[in-house]
């Protein structure tokens, strides 16, 4: 149902991990995900923990699904000294190449203990139909 259009995202994400740097708007770094197939629904999660929803853009062209999410410091005040910085900031993206069978115009997005999900119907011109033979003339029926 999907592709991955950069195979060598994963080391990407390694090495921004290993150095310590942030992603930014011209090289975003990448947020994990699952997709599985839930009956006549494709899902797709990705991990955005301490991400508001305002942050957040879902952009579909064609059968390209784009999310960008961006992650800013908390708010400091002139009287705190960070003493330690694990949490990943900047810019968050992926690129996700969505099969014809499904049906973009219907995706629903919930946002949800710093999980986005991405629910995708399979399109009705995807879904398997029973064609039945008519009287004596052999005309066929496409049933949906």
């Amino acid at each position: 149902m999907l592709m991955r259009t950069d195979p060598f995202r994963e080391m990407d994400r390694i090495v921004q991990q290993l150095s310590g740097t942030s992603g930014t708007w011209s090289k975003p770094s990448v947020m994990p995900m699952d997709a599985y197939r839930q009956g006549d629904v494709y899902v797709i999660a990705f991990d955005l923990p301490g991400v508001s929803t305002e942050a957040i853009d879902i952009d579909v062209e064609r059968n390209m699904l784009t999310v960008k999410a961006e992650r800013r410091p908390t708010g400091k005040s002139d009287g705190v000294q960070m003493e330690l910085s694990e949490r990943p900031l900047g810019v968050f993206s992926r690129q996700v190449m969505l099969a014809d069978t499904l049906d973009t115009e219907r995706i629903e997005a919930d946002y949800d203990a710093g999980v986005l999900t991405l629910r995708i119907p399979i399109a009705e011109r995807a879904k398997p139909r029973k064609i039945t033979i008519g009287g004596a003339s052999g005309r066929k029926q496409i049933s949906g």
